[in-house]
């Protein structure tokens, strides 16, 4: 009799002890499958962001590639008459107007960033220069024209007449022969205060092959 009490106590452990495995196992398995579940989640997540990312990049490509079209033709056809290269004038429009983005662009097509006297055939902004090693922001008049054309035959001319000041004052922009050396003559003959200036040319000219224009 006691050995048969001590059997079915053991048959007793023996099940509470498979019970407590299975439960052990299906905790086990359920968080692992929380875990994996979470993971797919955020790998998901991750893939979507990443996917988004590049449509919003491949977005702002496509936007900088019609304004390329856009002026382009212009700037080859203006550039031809002034010893000025196409890609020069064209990696400017795109640096200075953030590819016609620009408040002083879309409404007032000025590509460049030209100054103006006239309060008639001007207007005021804000703006930024770089002056003893730091950017400050500025309010300044800018020129009005009727269209890009303008303002890039506004650029040219610039660059041929010089400064009122100097008339050779862009000598070295007008003497070089490769966008690289033009760009960096903007920066030795004044055009402009931001010391990475003709970096910032020639890597936009070299992305969207922009020395095309030139030929």
């Amino acid at each position: 009799m006691a050995r048969k009490r001590r059997s079915k106590k053991l048959s007793n452990i023996a099940i509470i002890m498979r019970t407590f495995i299975i439960l052990f196992l299906l905790i086990i398995a359920f968080v692992a499958f929380r875990y994996y579940r979470r993971q797919a989640i955020q790998s998901e997540q991750i893939r979507q962001e990443q996917i988004a990312r590049e449509e919003a990049r491949q977005k702002i490509i496509r936007q900088h590639k019609a304004f390329i079209r856009e002026i382009g033709p212009i700037a080859k056809e203006v550039d031809k008459s002034f010893d000025l290269l196409p890609s020069i004038t064209i990696a400017q429009a795109c640096l200075e107007s953030d590819y016609g983005k620009s408040d002083l662009s879309q409404k007032y097509n000025n590509l460049f960033g030209v100054k103006g006297n006239n309060p008639n055939t001007s207007a005021v902004l804000k703006t930024k220069e770089f002056e003893k090693g730091k950017w400050i922001e500025i309010k300044a008049r800018f020129q009005i024209y009727d269209s890009y054309e303008a303002s890039i035959r506004a650029h040219a001319r610039l660059f041929q007449k010089g400064t009122t000041w100097d008339a050779k004052q862009y000598r070295h922009v007008l003497a070089a022969k490769n966008y690289e050396a033009q760009a960096r003559a903007l920066v030795k003959d004044g055009y402009a205060t931001d010391p990475d200036y003709a970096d910032k040319l020639i890597k936009l000219i070299e992305e969207y092959n922009l020395d095309r224009f030139d030929k």
